[in-house]
């Protein structure tokens, strides 16, 4: 298997703590949130062919051994470029393991998407309503349609939903395709038009959904692996300090349990 993590981004809406490192170099519980993914992977068994993408002060990774690669062009590029700047890391016959940068996650999150061998699996939280009531008072505002068909295949996802009915669940920047469809998974990307707009986004800057929605369209079986909790994505600054005082007082272990190396103080959110 390969193993993409996808560190780029910039992380504005994290400021001040992105000032002077990446997103994921910003700690949850006393620990980086790209050290809390390599733990979660290690304990499936990953522990070789680990890249990072990195861009946004990637001087500042610290990426504990895995390799890495830069978008020289993150600041005006999203996430889908970001990721096939480490196309020559997608090895046909190898299974390949993609994850955003922001998130976190146990590891039975993480082996419930390697226990998946549709061509193309995506985690989805099933209980997203539980987690969003957390970084907001209405969730239906921040939420992704996430549409699956009676086999679990999903047929849409990332749009702005109209009523709770349109989100059976919410995708989580977890992503495995099979080895015998990463090739086609690379000529996908090298086919579409540069030209076009992609969910109101050009070409360079399309979301991953957008991305994923194109191979749904394109008759490409995609798998939902439904967790309930279990993970977090860290987004903003409100959000990182709400969970950070949870880790402190134990109330965060019932949404996704995490190394118990939670510190009280304001520094942990900055610190290793």
């Amino acid at each position: 298997m390969q193993t993409l993590i996808l560190a780029a981004g910039q992380g504005t809406r994290l400021r001040p703590y992105t000032e002077d490192r990446p997103k994921c170099m910003v700690a949850l519980a006393g620990r980086p949130l790209l050290h809390h993914q390599l733990a979660a992977m290690a304990q499936c068994g990953i522990t070789d062919n680990i890249t990072i993408i990195g861009g946004y002060r990637s001087g500042d990774l610290d990426t504990q051994g895995a390799g890495l690669v830069i978008n020289p062009e993150y600041a005006t590029t999203n996430m889908v470029r970001t990721l096939f700047c480490a196309a020559d890391r997608m090895r046909p016959g190898e299974d390949l393991l993609i994850s955003y940068g922001d998130i976190v996650y146990q590891p039975n999150v993480l082996q419930a998407l390697l226990d998946c061998d549709a061509p193309l699996c995506l985690a989805a939280d099933r209980d997203w309503q539980r987690l969003w009531q957390l970084r907001m008072d209405e969730p239906l505002d921040d939420a992704e349609t996430f549409r699956m068909d009676a086999q679990g295949n999903v047929t849409e996802l990332g749009k702005k939903p109209k009523s709770y009915d349109q989100v059976q669940a919410q995708y989580m920047g977890l992503i495995k395709v099979r080895g015998d469809r990463v090739q086609a998974f690379k000529d996908v990307f090298e086919s579409m038009d540069r030209s076009a707009l992609y969910d109101g986004k050009d070409f360079d800057n399309m979301y991953m959904t957008s991305f994923i929605q194109f191979l749904i369209d394109a008759g490409w079986p995609v798998k939902a692996c439904l967790v309930s909790n279990g993970w977090l994505e860290v987004d903003t600054a409100e959000e990182l300090e709400a969970y950070s005082a949870m880790a402190s007082d134990g109330r965060l272990e019932s949404y996704c349990s995490l190394p118990s190396r939670a510190r009280s103080s304001q520094s942990s959110l900055i610190s290793d």
